[in-house]
């Protein structure tokens, strides 16, 4: 009977000691890091809120200008492996969500291409580098998407570049404010459709070919889809129209086992905002009037396109990801 006892308190340690264990810090095995796990983190004082200064650049602005600086996870992302291996183009990846996605994509194992305007060569320089510190392979393709000649040679070039291509996020676009439509040129007009509704057209029609089962394409399309801005009947109009391509093409292409998916981003602090995309007084209060009170920096939405290449989502397709700080749909 002792001896039962004494075998039961050493099996108590021994279970007091596995708890123990489990109390330890987590260790993040992609990154060789060890992470502590400091619980969960207040998203409300997370990043600046308006006020902020008054700023302007001329189009398209480079984010490394701005002030604060956006986030796009440089320093805070830390990647596990999940999409090793696989073959990312990314347009408008020298800022905003596309930087963010760039950055994420390689830290879990991708190499990536991006495209941005030649304008925007130093914050391009800045995402390549940051790539290739992944240990991943980064390739540069500047050029206007406007071109349909552009965008086919854009896609070969990616394929080969890259050895082949799995991951499509067709992400840069156009935005600038205009009071009224008596006050928008049909030139403006015509560049708006040209980058936001054309560019993703001649993209996905060179890209399909290369496609194979597994193989994503992610559009970025935005609250402006479904609640729009006076200021902005344009841009509004072709977010609409990304929302409803994203739809449609998932249907179409679901048989060939490629998924198609969006995210609607809110407000979030990228150049399109002080490089015409806002009138001073809305960058001034940029963000404010949602329920966390402030922008969303790109940073907090590279897990979302990460989430939607994973082969682990591979039962969403047709699906539009908000993240929008509590402004509601989609």
């Amino acid at each position: 009977m002792q001896q039962h006892m004494i075998t039961r308190r050493q099996a108590l340690a021994g279970i007091g000691s596995t708890l123990a264990a489990l109390s330890l810090p987590d260790v993040v095995v992609a990154a060789g890091q060890v992470s502590s796990n400091a619980g969960p983190e207040d998203p409300l004082g997370k990043y600046p809120k308006p006020p902020f200064r008054e700023q302007s650049q001329p189009w398209p602005g480079l984010a490394s200008k701005m002030d604060p600086v956006p986030d796009h996870g440089e320093k805070s992302y830390k990647g596990s492996g999940r999409l090793a291996g696989r073959k990312a183009l990314i347009t408008g990846g020298d800022s905003g969500m596309g930087r963010a996605a760039a950055i994420a994509y390689a830290r879990e194992g991708a190499d990536v291409a991006i495209n941005y305007l030649p304008a925007e060569e130093e914050d391009a320089k800045q995402v390549i580098a940051l790539i290739r510190e992944a240990g991943r392979k980064g390739v540069a393709l500047p050029g206007d998407l406007r071109e349909e000649s552009f965008c086919k040679k854009l896609v070969a070039d990616a394929v080969s570049a890259l050895g082949g291509l799995d991951i499509l996020v067709s992400n840069a676009a156009r935005q600038q404010t205009k009071a009224s439509i008596l006050d928008l040129s049909t030139e403006d007009f015509d560049a708006t459709m040209k980058t936001n509704i054309y560019a993703p057209f001649w993209l996905i029609k060179a890209a399909v070919p290369h496609l194979k089962p597994g193989s994503v394409i992610i559009g970025t399309s935005s609250e402006q889809a479904y609640d729009p801005s006076a200021d902005l009947y344009d841009y509004a109009q072709t977010k609409a129209a990304t929302t409803n391509f994203v739809k449609s093409l998932a249907k179409q292409l679901a048989p060939k086992g490629i998924r198609v998916n969006g995210v609607a981003p809110g407000p979030i602090w990228t150049p399109l905002q002080v490089s015409g995309g806002a009138t001073m007084e809305k960058l001034k209060q940029f963000g404010g009037n949602t329920p966390m009170g402030r922008p969303g920096q790109p940073a907090e939405l590279a897990s979302i396109y990460v989430q939607l290449a994973a082969a682990d989502a591979s039962y969403a397709t047709g699906q539009i990801y908000g993240s929008s700080g509590g402004a509601g749909q989609p």
